[in-house]
């Protein structure tokens, strides 16, 4: 298993090439699988408690706290598109290891078909979907564990199919004296088993750094997310951002340094993380700055929500704004099943 870990690992830093949104298939695979992880920014990966939809971020958060514990998470995303995702943990053993089983769907909803004519032809759909199995476990003397993924990918997109295979390999270390965590992931190295049209193309290949801890004296934990660091220039100039001077000039964004670095941050905040009820917020300045209307407030990558705590029940609802035209909810149940 150690040996089985090195190798997965050195296979993903010789891949580690540049994968964003646009550049390589299955992009549903990134978005965020929960509506707690909505409201916390989209990508936190130190979470490590009783949410079973945590492992499908980083599958070294998997924990025996999540035993028969079952998810359910639904959005409906823009416009006609419908996501979904579901979760369950199941320890077998009195050693505390326990298995994670993770489900992510997404419908694009129906479209009008046309041939190269203009002529209208019929409707078509498009749906992907994504089934995983993950295992972690702690490394013996040390506050470290390790964790990982393996799934299979479905894709439908009017007559083309696709099939896939990745998988994800996380590492978390806890702190439980200071209440500090700190993870590390790789997700979605993987390849196609079956291109749509006999052309394949890389997956969504993702690198994330992040750190989170309870405060000593206040009820809230923060968080501190880097994400995408396979790629480090991520910030694009915008066209619809050109100036033009009295001349004619015609002057494109610059990206800076420091607005650039920035883009790779993900900051969020839980008050009261382990009480019945908890309220959360997160600020993702990457969607934030992409989606962001010149000379108007419209608090672009900010999202927040709530989670309560009914008995065995668990109900998170998340409001996220990614643009003045475009924002979306997010809610999920919870139920413990011991």
């Amino acid at each position: 298993m150690k040996n089985l870990f090195k190798l997965f690992f050195l296979f993903c830093l010789f891949d580690a090439s540049s994968q964003v949104a646009g550049e390589s298939v299955y992009q549903f695979l990134n978005i965020t699988t929960s509506p707690r992880q909505l409201a916390l920014g989209g990508k936190e990966i130190t979470l490590f408690d009783y949410d079973v939809n945590q492992p499908s971020v980083n599958p070294a958060s998997l924990n025996v706290r999540m035993n028969n514990n079952f998810s359910i998470n639904f959005s409906n995303y823009f416009s006609d598109i419908n996501y979904g995702t579901a979760a369950y943990a199941y320890t077998f053993d009195n050693r505390g290891n326990t298995i994670h089983f993770g489900l992510s769907y997404i419908d694009y909803g129906s479209f009008s078909g046309y041939d190269e004519l203009g002529n209208q032809t019929n409707d078509f759909t498009g749906k992907e979907s994504a089934f995983s199995v993950g295992y972690s476990t702690k490394i013996q003397y040390l506050p470290i564990y390790i964790g990982s993924n393996i799934r299979l990918i479905t894709s439908s997109l009017e007559q083309y199919n696709s099939i896939g295979i990745s998988a994800d390999l996380g590492f978390l270390y806890v702190n439980d004296d200071i209440d500090l965590n700190i993870g590390l992931v790789i997700r979605n190295f993987g390849t196609q088993l079956k291109a749509y049209n006999d052309l394949y193309e890389k997956l969504p290949l993702e690198i994330n750094i992040g750190v989170s801890q309870l405060l000593e004296n206040a009820p809230l934990r923060w968080y501190l997310t880097f994400e995408n660091l396979q790629k480090w220039n991520i910030g694009l100039s915008n066209p619809s951002r050109l100036t033009t001077d009295l001349d004619g000039v015609v002057t494109e964004e610059k990206v800076t340094f420091f607005n650039n670095v920035f883009r790779h941050m993900i900051i969020g905040a839980e008050l009261f993380p382990e009480s019945i009820f908890n309220i959360r917020l997160g600020y993702n300045f990457r969607r934030g700055e992409e989606l962001k209307i010149i000379d108007q407030s419209n608090f672009s990558g900010v999202s927040f929500g709530f989670g309560i705590k009914f008995n065995k029940l668990r109900i998170n609802y998340t409001h996220a704004k990614f643009s003045s035209a475009a924002n979306t909810s997010f809610i999920g149940l919870q139920l413990n099943l011991n």
